[in-house]
């Protein structure tokens, strides 16, 4: 073996980057951003809010309850009947004590879907109830 095909045999065994301490820092940036995150439970389902000059801004944590203009009731992406919401509201407060509940409603809904939802959120223990609109 010649001295300078040695030579470079050396210079390429010893110019190796070691990437150990970069994975260890996106790993630990990785799960800061899953532990620091938040994660919105939306109601599912699509609807045309009604307008309000008195709209104000809520909070993200919320429990948000869907009804379609065909008056059917969402809630976190999945269907549930009337007779449902309380509990499922129940559970909403028991993940995250003093939430507020808030009711998107079509504005082609009824009015007494809307008046059954806000009564079983307050059965539930929802202190604070209230109907999305646009502003």
């Amino acid at each position: 073996m010649s001295d300078s095909s040695r030579f470079f045999m050396e210079d390429e065994e010893e110019s190796q980057i070691d990437l150990t301490p970069m994975l260890d820092v996106v790993f630990i940036m990785l799960i800061f951003f899953i532990v620091t995150s938040t994660f919105v439970k939306e109601a599912g389902v699509d609807v045309t809010r009604p307008d309000a000059e008195t709209a104000v801004p809520t909070d993200s944590s919320s429990i948000q309850i869907g009804i379609a203009a065909n008056n059917q009731i969402w809630i976190d992406k999945r269907q549930v009947d009337k007779r449902a919401v309380r509990a499922n509201v129940e559970k909403g407060l028991a993940e995250s004590p003093g939430a507020a509940v808030v009711i998107v409603a079509d504005a082609l809904s009824n009015t007494e879907t809307l008046i059954n939802v806000m009564d079983q959120a307050r059965l539930a223990g929802a202190a604070s109830v209230s109907v999305a609109t646009d502003e």
